[in-house]
């Protein structure tokens, strides 16, 4: 399906943070023209000025998506995260507003899985300190403090995505694999759950740390936790900045309570490339920091602008909003010779049976019907006649509880 009941020259779509070029080129495939792409986030204010003329809107990370520019966006259909986290979009704004929010959470699961393999290898070695010896003249050639991961445990906190894939591929390695998540996940291979995060610490010599930014992961590695680790542990954590104390972590390894720590993101991060950078664990031996490069292959990101774009042109397109984390999902088929109505409400009782009523009321038949709700809002998708769907799509904006109302095609 390509034909829209708007006209796509019309549909104006705003790319920041220097999105892949492929996910331009999927947007231009399926006919779409009038597309903006910047290199750098936008602030709060730079958006409302020009949100309001804006269809469809792509960021990553940086762009903080408020309430406010959510409310100055009259126009905007979908909004694409081209990456896991939407922590930066205001999601109940946007479910209220009926913008649907798609992200892309599984296109750079195996680029993190990989650069945790990679740093665990070079911190069970002690090579940050003997890359620096080298680069500062001294040969230091010894196999004190230099280990294999071959018969090592590595403790997975947050047995999701990206954790299971860690599982799989520490496993291959002959590593020993327990993990801990507050919800029940089966095991991968001969991967171990653990009662406890005290237990998984307390018996791992890697952390890998692999959980959502929310308020019960805050501080989740907090002073009394890292009392909690094995001596002479290793913890990575590619999560989520705000998951450990950086302070704490620093007194844990100056105390040689730890042995090392590989961090690619932080409570506080520059907004551009180029800007000044400071953390706690700068200059100290055996850590390796990184600024927030998890995911960021040119892999991944092909494939993130492929699905998120990929996304968007749906549920533009049809109304498919598989993946959405503000739209209920649901995935209607296209039915020829019909004519497509979006409907997006308040959840509240009796506003599918006055859908239907005003519909037959005037003769209007309705040949395909799909409602999916949340807590809040309902999500109902029509397919009628083609004859008269400016007329039904008319009277379903006159539905008491009523969001936003869209003919589609």
């Amino acid at each position: 399906m390509s034909k829209t009941s708007y006209p796509k020259n019309k549909i104006n779509i705003l790319l920041l943070e220097n999105i892949n070029p492929g996910a331009i080129q999927v947007f231009k495939e399926h006919g779409y023209e009038r597309i903006t792409a910047l290199k750098a986030a936008l602030t709060e204010d730079e958006l409302l000025s020009r949100i309001g003329k804006v269809h469809l809107l792509g960021i990553r990370s940086k762009t903080q998506i408020t309430a406010r520019v959510i409310e100055a966006a009259e126009k905007l259909l979908g909004l694409g995260c081209f990456c896991i986290g939407t922590n930066q979009v205001d999601l109940t704004a946007a479910m209220r507003k009926g913008v649907a929010v798609f992200n892309s959470p599984y296109s750079n699961t195996r680029s993190v899985a990989e650069l945790v393999i990679g740093a665990a290898i070079m911190l069970i070695r002690s090579i940050p300190e003997k890359n620096k010896f080298a680069h500062e003249g001294t040969w230091m050639k010894e196999a004190s403090n230099s280990h294999e991961l071959r018969g090592k445990t590595i403790g997975i906190v947050g047995y999701g995505n990206i954790g299971s894939q860690v599982s799989v591929m520490a496993e291959s390695l002959g590593m020993r694999v327990v993990y801990y998540d507050t919800q029940k996940k089966l095991p991968l291979g001969n991967a171990i759950v653990m009662p406890s995060l005290t237990e998984l610490l307390q018996c791992a010599d890697i952390v890998t740390i692999h959980t959502p930014g929310i308020a019960s992961t805050h501080n989740l590695i907090s002073k009394k936790r890292i009392t909690e680790f094995k001596k002479g542990a290793i913890l990575i954590n590619y999560a989520r900045g705000e998951v450990v104390d950086l302070n704490a972590l620093k007194t844990a390894l100056e105390k040689g309570n730890l042995s090392g720590a590989a961090i690619d993101v932080y409570p506080d991060e520059p907004a551009a490339n180029g800007d000044p950078f400071d953390c706690p664990l700068r200059h100290l031996p055996n850590v390796l920091l990184t600024p927030h490069i998890g995911g960021s292959t040119e892999e991944a990101q092909v494939n993130i602008g492929l699905d998120v774009s990929t996304r968007l042109i749906q549920f533009a397109e049809t109304g498919i909003t598989s993946g959405s984390l503000s739209i209920p999902e649901l995935n209607p088929p296209v039915q020829e010779n019909t004519h497509r109505i979006l409907h997006i409400h308040k959840n509240v009782p009796g506003v599918l049976a006055e859908i239907n009523a005003a519909l037959s009321g005037h003769g209007i038949n309705i040949l395909g019907q799909y409602l999916k709700t949340n807590q809040d809002v309902g999500y109902a998708v029509l397919d009628i006649g083609a004859e008269v769907s400016k007329d039904a799509a008319e009277l379903l904006r006159h539905v008491k509880e009523t969001i936003k109302v869209r003919l589609v095609y």
